[in-house]
């Protein structure tokens, strides 16, 4: 009897839920609504008009094609070929700007990203909107030598200070790199160019005189 009574006023409310007439939303201030049994009725009416003038481009954490959103809005995770997935602005803290009106735009829309680069992108490519959380994490200060091996970072050792035979920049007397050929450039533990690795460009054609 007690297990009846306690499912009574349940089954009324879904009941008041289901045939509650429904209201127009085309008005963009809520009406008042009268009280009906228990306050049911207000209490759907606000929810639905409140779901219906929700405008989703402006809430942050959404994920949407750039065509979609407003000029000046703050993104991040942004995608550099539509369903690629996010590439851009994913660290700790960092945040892009639409600076173009993407549906005024035929294709590429402008991105400023943190770098203060500006970069064409495709408005069909995917972005969320809002800043990266915890921004603190630049300025987070380790306090001892183990907090970095906590973290998965091994120690670095130069290659000056090394013998010949563990880096191309080992050997010498004093602080030398060269290893006895002077003008010899900075090498990785393997033999390669660090700086911009090895010269892939096409040699200019010299001009031949008269």
């Amino acid at each position: 009897m007690a297990l009846l009574r306690a499912r009574f006023p349940s089954s009324t409310l879904l009941r008041s839920l289901l045939t509650a007439p429904s209201r127009s939303l085309s008005s963009g201030a809520i009406e008042p609504v009268v009280e009906s049994k228990g306050g049911v009725q207000s209490w759907k009416t606000t929810m639905m008009n409140h779901m219906a003038t929700q405008d989703i481009s402006s809430q942050i954490g959404s994920c949407m094609p750039l065509s979609l959103m407003r000029i000046g809005t703050m993104i991040h995770n942004i995608e550099i070929r539509p369903g690629q997935g996010g590439k851009l602005v994913r660290a700790a803290g960092t945040e892009a700007k639409i600076l173009t009106e993407p549906h005024r735009v035929a294709r590429y829309c402008e991105i400023l990203l943190p770098s203060g680069e500006k970069k064409m992108i495709d408005k069909r490519c995917r972005a969320t909107i809002g800043t990266v959380s915890n921004p603190e994490h630049g300025a987070k200060k380790l306090r001892k030598a183990g907090h970095s091996r906590w973290l998965g970072r091994r120690p670095v050792v130069r290659g000056v200070a090394m013998n010949p035979i563990d880096h191309p920049h080992g050997g010498g007397e004093g602080r030398s790199k060269s290893s006895g050929s002077h003008g010899r450039g900075s090498l990785t533990p393997w033999g390669k160019p660090t700086k911009g690795g090895y010269k892939t460009a096409r040699l200019k054609k010299k001009k031949v005189g008269p």
